[in-house]
């Protein structure tokens, strides 16, 4: 007799896969100072003297001075506390430093200083912390590339940035980082364009997200939970934040594509566009050297992408002359070059009173036309940095966002291609050509494709000399620059004595 055929068992059911938010929070949780290529180290420890002299900076600075009497020095007992005022003052004047994707330094190096403090971690932690924080803020930014937010206005950066300085500082598991974001990237801020460029809110923009971060550690550590998938769901941020989401940077080549590489530092204030300009002008004084450079100019052209024009053409509505207000300042082209040709330099002082109220420097800068050199905009599509590997990455559905920012033409003209394996080579070309025309017939001309401390071979090979040039300009000593120069090596003691001597507390 022929048995009946066994009934069929329940079905067993895979787990699902992990969002992409929970697998890239699974690999920075456990990243390990070893696991770094040495390069991605360099450049990360270069990171940490920069910022700390853009901190410094904005601490001497007149606003900076008043978001302290608001907030507490930046060093307090609170790391919360201390790691959204350190934030905000290394931020506003565009000393910050700048990757593909975002301006990852506010936060992801704030956070780990003012944690690493806090938890009595060594050099060595703090700086995987930084490295971790920069890969999971580069990689949801450049996820959003492709949408309303440039810059210090993509305000998620540092709330990424924020909550995974802190949680590799914490030695946090992997299910409350994935929380942590999931919470923080609920309710994320919305800059408004306005505010920014106009009063001093602008002070505020990493200050604000930083803060928020740390309430969602908190919230995460005390077992609340978030959806796991609140980034790359298609109700979830990237559908609110991208014209053209990319969840697949969230995750893609974790442990290969290190956005760290992407690095550019700052060397002067300034923003988009300004770099590159003020690089001429200062090469225009150097060639010809003499109180009297500036007497007779009557015109002074700067050739340059869309990309600065654009910022320039927002920035001209905010104000113009000795009332501009602060936050526009380091973005406006023609007051940073007028002030370098005028000058021979280009320093904070310049962003304040008396510098400011001075006639010549807005009369000179009255004389200052922008034009766009539509090779410079394709220069720019073609690098990684500020968007041309979302654009690659994006591939097709890419080229109408181009149109509505940079133009039809622009986005016609844009090679697509296939997108970066690595960034080991990533550059960052944000063009000027400057010609100055005196009355009297004569001209002179200058140019440069990739800004000094820009990401790019030259910075690759001298990121080190340009921030420790930049931390004493700032007035860093240099017992602190000799102590971050092997940063990796210093005990938890000697991190301490870092942070505190490079910030004079």
């Amino acid at each position: 007799m022929t048995g009946r055929s066994p009934r069929p068992g329940p079905t067993q059911q895979s787990a699902p896969p992990p969002s992409r938010t929970a697998e890239l929070a699974g690999w920075a949780a456990g990243l390990r100072l070893e696991e770094l290529p040495s390069r991605v180290v360099g450049l990360a420890r270069s990171q940490v003297l920069s910022q700390l002299a853009a901190i410094r900076t904005g601490l001497a600075h007149p606003l900076g001075r008043r978001l302290v009497s608001a907030f507490g020095e930046p060093l307090q007992s609170e790391p919360a506390r201390s790691a959204a005022v350190l934030a905000g003052l290394g931020s506003w004047l565009n000393l910050d430093d700048t990757a593909y994707a975002g301006h990852l330094s506010n936060s992801t190096v704030a956070t780990p200083l003012a944690y690493a403090r806090s938890e009595g971690l060594d050099g060595a932690a703090c700086l995987t912390a930084v490295v971790a924080a920069n890969e999971c803020a580069a990689r949801v930014t450049a996820a959003a590339t492709l949408g309303p937010f440039r810059g210090q206005t993509a305000a998620h950066t540092s709330l990424i940035g924020g909550v995974t300085g802190r949680l590799h500082c914490t030695g946090a598991g992997a299910d409350t980082w994935t929380h942590a974001i999931g919470l923080a990237m609920t309710m994320p801020p919305w800059t408004l364009l306005h505010g920014f460029l106009s009063g001093d809110a602008r002070v505020l923009t990493a200050l604000t997200p930083v803060r928020a971060a740390m309430d969602a550690c908190d919230a995460a550590e005390a077992g609340l939970t978030a959806a796991p998938d609140v980034v790359e769901h298609p109700d979830g941020f990237l559908a609110r934040f991208a014209v053209v989401p990319l969840p697949q940077a969230v995750n893609e080549g974790l442990g290969r594509r290190w956005h760290t590489d992407t690095l550019s530092f700052k060397v002067r204030p300034g923003g988009p566009g300004v770099d590159t300009a003020v690089d001429c002008a200062l090469e225009l004084r150097r060639r010809s050297p003499g109180a009297d450079f500036a007497e007779g100019i009557e015109e002074i052209v700067v050739e340059t992408s869309r990309y600065t024009t654009y910022v320039a053409h927002l920035t001209d509505r905010h104000g113009n002359g000795p009332d501009t207000p602060p936050s526009i300042l380091p973005l406006s082209v023609p007051y940073a070059v007028a002030v370098a040709l005028l000058t021979g330099d280009l320093s904070v002082a310049d962003f304040t009173a008396p510098a400011t109220h001075e006639a010549r420097r807005w009369e000179l800068s009255s004389r200052v036309r922008l034009v766009e050199d539509p090779g410079m905009t394709d220069d720019l599509l073609a690098s990684a940095a500020p968007f041309g590997a979302a654009v690659r990455q994006a591939g097709a559905p890419a080229v109408d966002w181009l149109a509505a920012f940079a133009g039809r033409d622009a986005a016609e003209r844009a090679v697509l291609g296939a997108p970066e394996e690595t960034f080991e080579q990533s550059t960052k070309h944000t063009g000027s050509r400057l010609t100055v025309r005196w009355a009297d017939g004569r001209t002179a001309t200058a140019r440069r494709d990739i800004p000094i401390g820009a990401a790019g071979e030259e910075t690759r090979a001298r990121h080190w000399g340009l921030v420790r040039e930049k931390f004493r300009r700032a007035g860093g000593p240099d017992e602190a620059a000799d102590l971050c120069a092997h940063l990796e090596e210093l005990s938890p003691a000697e991190l301490a004595k870092l942070t505190a001597t490079a910030l004079g507390g």
